[in-house]
């Protein structure tokens, strides 16, 4: 297109501008105003974030981006990231540069260096950064060939590597910004002086693209937002953050442990962590029971062959475990319960009277996760779905997937957890037709609206075989935690071969709704310990009340009084060793919910001195039938104070 021909660019409210073809983003946001032109970092083209210096070549939607733009964040990380590159290069010439992308929480980048960065090194390259942004160098794209790319990366063996990814008519661009010069798609803010509240955080080893296998790289963690009080409001999230890590609570409070005698991202579940994990358990079985689901077992390992007609080799090998050979036969460790839940409605013919079937299942499943990635509870290698599976008619989708709705408001609400809703589209490598997909998603979108449920589109983020509702936990320090989700499948069915006879007495092609409440259980079990920072309600506590006699004399009476609290079901530990202050401190430190203290007076009159968690020195006298009857009727309830 030349630059006589004109291109029309349809803006937010509807008006359209004719530009001449070849006209940048930036040139667009001058042609609307000034004031527009001076703010703006970027814009949405059909959809997509883009630079300001990126050129219009066709007829487009666009909205331009400030900083006020949720959008725009991405975009200033990116180029945080670029800025941080920048300033390792001059700090350090010989630096190989990996990938540096925006993340949610920042950005960070990989290196290629001789050794890992140190707390001294990360203040140099701040206070280089500094410089760079303070320079307000231009972020400059340009579009090469593959041929140009080679000579312009020759002496980074890392670039060069990526180049032979792309083919040979593939769009390839580059960055620069003053001396460094990048590999990159983009998008960027349009100079380095728009970076100006940032922040490194942290440095680790990391596998170059994750894989265990290749080169230890060092990266460096950062942050950057468009504000000062954004970015101090962000550290001290941080620090809370920090405070609550379940890795170190969960040693802290011996909820779990890892051993790599056992195997990385494998979790050893201590007895105070299991009384968690069997607390959600047992309330989360009483609720399904409730709604009609049936539980059912399968086999932690299963034949290679169900997985091939489930697509799972096809699709998902490179996240599961390698075969073990048995009697010539091959076997994996299932990385998902859906094919076994598939294997037991088919060992009978079904009827259209039998379905909706709801079949559950505390399920164990094995994935390989590599070893860069593997984090404490929230990223393993075997971990525990509360999966479901839910064979129905076309008919009924609709009123399950209210149900599930339902269901999962429920669970979440018990745990304190508000949320948001994502709709999962179609990912690139995925089974079965177009049409079958935009079905399965107009379905959903039907439910949610058909309830007034706000949703966002997450596209491309569906599963192989079907599109996905992904709930998102929101904890009590505003992080987002992936939490249950709903799947809608078309395809299974089909590749299975599933049947039920319908009313007609002809065989039809059932539905196959997937379904978790929590996930993997290590990963909700340990985004709880941060959730609550260690504080559990009393329902999910491991121990309930620590009876603490205040001397020897007290001792039996204090004992009387833990076996009438486990007669009642609860959770109670008689602690008698050291000075009363130092078992008040620990119970504090263990962050058990409630301390009964007993003495002279208690003990004569039949009554307690209770102490609640994070009353401090306060503490009410009642009598201890009273005491329990309280505690009951919280455990009962599920209380979450």
């Amino acid at each position: 297109m030349s630059d006589d021909d004109k291109i029309k660019v349809t803006l937010p409210d509807g008006a359209v501008l004719d530009l001449p073809g070849g006209s940048t983003v930036g040139d667009l946001a001058a042609r609307i105003g000034p004031g527009l032109a001076k703010a703006a970092v970027g814009a949405q083209v059909n959809g997509q974030v883009a630079g300001l210096m990126e050129p219009l070549t066709e007829d487009v939607d666009v909205r331009i981006l400030t900083a006020r733009d949720p959008e725009a964040l991405g975009l200033l990380r990116h180029s945080a990231a670029h800025v941080l590159a920048t300033a390792v290069r001059e700090l350090i010439p010989e630096a190989g540069i990996g990938f540096g992308p925006a993340i949610d929480e920042g950005f960070y980048y990989d290196f290629d260096v001789p050794k890992p960065f140190t707390p001294e090194d990360l203040k140099a390259i701040e206070a280089k950064m500094a410089e760079v942004a303070k320079a307000d160098l231009p972020f400059e794209r340009r579009r090469v060939t593959k041929e140009e790319a080679r000579e312009l990366f020759s002496d980074d063996a890392l670039k060069l590597e990526r180049l032979e990814e792309f083919s040979d008519d593939e769009i390839i661009t580059v960055y620069r910004d003053g001396p460094f010069l990048d590999l990159c798609r983009g998008p960027h803010i349009p100079s380095t002086g728009r970076v100006k509240h940032f922040k490194l955080l942290s440095a680790a080893g990391a596998y170059w693209r994750g894989d265990e296998r290749r080169q230890m790289l060092q990266r460096i963690y950062g942050t950057a937002f468009f504000s000062e009080k954004e970015l101090k409001e962000h550290l001290v999230r941080l620090e809370e953050a920090k405070k609550r890590d379940h890795r170190t609570l969960g040693k802290q409070l011996d909820l779990f442990s890892t051993d790599q005698r056992v195997g990385s991202g494998l979790i050893l579940w201590h007895p105070k962590g299991s009384v968690i994990r069997n607390q959600v358990e047992q309330f989360e079985q009483e609720l399904i029971l409730k709604h009609g689901y049936v539980l059912v077992y399968t086999p932690h390992i299963q034949s290679e062959r169900l997985f091939e007609i489930s697509g799972h080799l096809e699709n998902f090998a490179d996240d599961m475990f390698g075969p073990m050979e048995v009697e010539g036969a091959r076997y994996r460790a299932k990385p998902m319960n859906c094919p076994g839940h598939i294997a037991i409605y088919q060992s009978q013919q079904r009827s259209y009277r039998d379905l909706p079937i709801r079949m559950a299942e505390f399920g164990t499943v094995y994935r390989y996760e590599r070893s860069g990635v593997l984090h404490g509870m929230l990223r393993v290698r075997g971990f525990t779905q509360d999966d479901a599976h839910i064979f129905c008619t076309p008919e009924q989708v609709p009123e399950e997937i209210g149900r599930l709705l339902d269901l999962v408001d429920e669970m979440l609400t018990t745990f304190g957890y508000p949320y948001t809703i994502d709709l999962a589209t179609r990912p690139e490598k995925a089974l079965g037709s177009p049409e079958h997909w935009e079905k399965a998603q107009d379905e959903l979108v039907r439910v949610l609206e058909g309830r007034g449920k706000e949703y966002r589109i997450d596209e491309g983020g569906g599963v192989f075989y079907g599109p996905k509702l992904d709930f998102k936990l929101i904890d009590a320090i505003g992080r987002k935690w992936q939490g249950p989700t709903v799947q809608l499948d078309f395809n299974l069915p089909d590749r299975f071969d599933m049947e039920y006879i319908g009313e007609d007495n002809e065989p039809h092609r059932p539905v196959m709704l997937h379904r978790v409440l929590v996930g993997s259980m290590e990963r909700f079990v340990g985004g709880l310990i941060e959730h609550y920072a260690g504080e559990f309600p009393l329902w999910l506590a491991p121990e309930q009340v620590r009876v603490l006699p205040i001397s020897e004399h007290w001792v039996e009476s204090s004992r009387e009084f833990v076996e009438q609290l486990e007669a009642a079901g609860i959770r109670a530990f008689l602690f008698q060793r050291e000075t009363l202050g130092y078992r008040i401190r620990e119970a504090e430190m263990q962050k058990v919910p409630c301390m009964a203290v007993i003495g002279e007076r208690e003990a004569e009159a039949g009554t307690v001195a209770v102490r609640r968690r994070g009353a401090g020195k306060k503490q009410e006298i009642m009598p201890r039938e009273e005491f329990v009857a309280r505690l009951q009727e919280e455990i009962r309830t599920r209380a979450l104070r």
